[in-house]
Order: C-alpha cells, then structure tokens, then sequence
C-alpha cells in the first residue's frame, strides 16, 4: 500500500511526457503533422470558422423575437456547446505535438476536460434537439409544446452530465495511481474511462440515428395518407426534401463521429493499432469539423434564421459604409449608437 501511494505522490508531480513516453507514442513523429503548413491552415480555418459560424447563430436567435422558441434555444445551446469545441480544439491543438513535453499534468487534464466537456455537450445537445424533433413532428406542431422551464432545466441537465464526465478524470477516473491501465490515446486516462465514453456516445448516436429514422418513416406513411387531399407533386416534394436534410443530418453526424469513436472503443479494449494514433490529430479535426456543419445544417432550412442572417450582414454593411464616407473618423459613441440602433431594429422583426 505504501508502495502505491509513493507512486501516486511520483506521478502527481510528473510532466505529460512521462505518460506519452509509457504508451509508446513518438511525439517527434506526431509534431511532423502539427507543424506542416497545410494542417495549420486548416486547424486556423477550421477553429475560426466554427466560432464565427455558432457565434452568428447565437447572436440571431438572441436578437429575434421570432427565434425565441425551445428548438431555437436548443439551437441556441448546440451553437454555445459547439462555440466551446471551437476555442478548445485551437487550445488542444496549439498545445500538442513535442509542446506536451512541457505540459504538467494538471494543464493536460485542463486541456483535455475542456475539449471533453464541450463534445459530449454538443453530442448530448443534438441528441436533444433529434427528440424535440420527434415529439414536434409526431404531434404535428409547427413549435414544441414544451415550457420554457423545461427546455433549460434540459439545458442545464446536458451541461451537467457533460461537465461530470469531462471532470472525470480529475476527479480521480485516470491512471496516476494505475500506470498499467493508462490508455493510448488519451495517456493520462484510464483505459476503463476511454471504453465507457465511447460506448456512451456510441449509444448517442445510435440513439439519434434511431430518432431520426423514425422521423422519415413517420412523415413518409403520414404523406401517403394525405395524398388524396393534396397534390401528389407537392406531397412528394415535401417528403423528399425532409429525407435530404435528414440524410445530410445523419451522414455528417456519422462521418464525423464514427472515426474517433471506434479509436476509443478500440483504446478501451487494448486493440489499438499504433499507426491510428500517428493520425489521431486529423481524427480529431473531424470531429471539429461536425461543429462547423451544425450550424449550416441546422439553420440553412430555416427561413427566419436566414432573415435574420440576412439583415445583420446588411445593418453591419450600413454602418461600414457610414463609417468610411464621415470625415471625421468613426468614434466609440457612434459605433455604440449604431449598435444600439441595430439591436433595437431587430428586436422588432
């Protein structure tokens, strides 16, 4: 016992680079793709996009009146969760490579728990917004009948269970004390934590792949029956362009998420071939890459949210072009009245 807890004190103190070195994993042959131009083009432009693609869904359906129902603040909240991923993945990726040589294990739990939390949230939240989707549909309502107590008690209760398990490890589920149960991918972790988070998500998704389908069966027998009271043009019409968002939905979702999901499987139950983890980076961009599809996937069918779209790109051109033809320079007090008076114009929309 005395034994174990000398090797707890010995690990507390050690740097990230002593795990990564006890899993097999050659940092110097990893740090080749994080410092190659085009993966630092495209971790910049990615990373960018996403924060600059949830941040606009944020701010339309925080200024919209119209948006301001328990699927846009489900929206609302996947944008915030996937806002997260964005910051993180650029705060992980900046600080992998031979910089985890450097990194205490205490900075390496806080980088991991912060990209941790953030993807199950955004996993969790779109599992929300497919079963809001279900009940929506299922009783033919433009708009959920669900409070709006209950849709942030829902908020809440994702955020909750996301954070639990990002914190998992630092509250004690890693391999500190346990160095031949340490995984491969994730280093510092416990093997048993990597296999109960990726068959948790996998059953996530499975969940909202469930959910979804169901949708499309749905629709397609209920459009069936309503043939003969509609044309039967503008019912097929309908029901083929739910399957087409539906299957862009799911095949983003899945080809994101599926990769690194069977490379945590894999992980859990000591199967992981060493040549993945060489490509473990651009698994993880993948992953990323699902946050920047969200908010275009969920938001390019909705025509009040392209409206509003629409009119912050133009208030803002407005007031860009005011700015450049003023003589006298744009100063703090009119930048703060114009948006004021845009703020003001779109909360009457």
């Amino acid at each position: 016992m005395s034994v174990i807890m000398k090797q707890c004190r010995q690990c507390e103190f050690t740097t990230a680079m002593f795990f990564y070195n006890l899993s097999g994993r050659d940092l110097i042959v990893e740090e080749q793709h994080y410092r190659s131009v085009g993966f630092f083009i495209g971790v910049l432009l990615t990373g960018v996009s996403i924060i600059f693609l949830n941040g606009l869904v944020l701010t339309a359906i925080v200024i919209n009146r119209r948006l301001h129902y328990p699927f846009y603040y489900l929206l609302g909240n996947l944008a915030v969760t996937d806002l997260c991923v964005g910051i993180s993945y650029l705060v992980i990726t900046c600080l992998s490579g031979v910089w985890t040589s450097t990194v205490s294990t205490s900075q390496w739990f806080f980088r991991q728990g912060l990209i941790d939390t953030s993807l199950m949230a955004s996993l969790m939240n779109l599992m929300a917004i497919a079963l809001e989707r279900q009940q929506t549909i299922f009783t033919m309502q433009l708009h959920s009948k669900m409070t709006n107590q209950r849709i942030i008690l829902l908020i809440v209760a994702v955020w909750i269970m996301a954070i639990l398990i990002g914190l998992s490890p630092v509250m004690g589920w890693n391999c500190l004390c346990d160095l031949s149960s340490c995984s491969e991918t994730l280093p510092l972790f416990s093997r048993s934590y990597v296999l109960t988070i990726s068959i948790l998500s996998l059953l996530i998704m499975f969940i909202v792949v469930i959910l979804y389908t169901c949708i499309c069966v749905y629709v397609w027998k209920k459009s069936r029956r309503m043939t003969e009271h509609t044309s039967r043009d503008q019912s097929k019409g309908t029901v083929v362009s739910l399957m087409n968002t539906v299957l862009l939905i799911l095949g983003c979702f899945v080809l994101c998420w599926t990769p690194a999901l069977l490379l945590l499987l894999l992980d859990g139950l000591h199967h992981v071939p060493q040549k993945l983890l060489v490509v473990e980076s651009f698994i993880l961009t993948l992953v990323a890459c699902n946050s920047l599809v969200n908010p275009i996937i969920y938001t390019y069918r909705d025509q009040d949210v392209r409206t509003t779209f629409k009119c912050i790109f133009c208030c803002f051109c407005v007031a860009y072009q005011q700015r450049r033809s003023r003589p006298g320079g744009y100063d703090t007090v009119v930048m703060i009245n114009e948006i004021l008076m845009i703020v003001t114009l779109m909360s009457y929309f």
